[in-house]
């Protein structure tokens, strides 16, 4: 099975792939991949807040293709700019300890 990943340009004109994972009820994890496939360690993630229907319901869960149709390029940067590095090993002082 494929993955649906579609293109998204960050603010610094790198081109990421973005796909929708671990969907729940009011919930889905956006994943930012790097364009290098052998750079996972560079991908990033945010949370998506649904208000759809299915939020209601604790039971049921959100299709990921119709949370990708509702992320428009204004929501990507949103997010992009809210996004975690996925790799444990990132810090943000790179390695500098204080």
């Amino acid at each position: 099975m494929a993955k649906d990943i579609r293109p998204f340009v960050g603010p610094d004109g790198v081109n990421w792939g973005v796909e929708v994972k671990m969907p729940s009820a009011s919930n889905a994890m956006i994943v930012f991949h790097h364009p290098g496939g052998t750079t996972h360690r560079l991908d990033r993630y945010a949370w998506h807040q649904w208000h759809g229907p299915e939020a209601r319901s604790v039971t049921s869960r959100i299709v990921p293709a119709s949370v990708m149709e509702s992320l428009d390029n204004a929501v990507l940067s949103l997010l992009f700019r809210r996004s975690m590095p996925m790799h444990a090993g990132t810090s943000p002082l790179n390695g500098h300890r204080a």
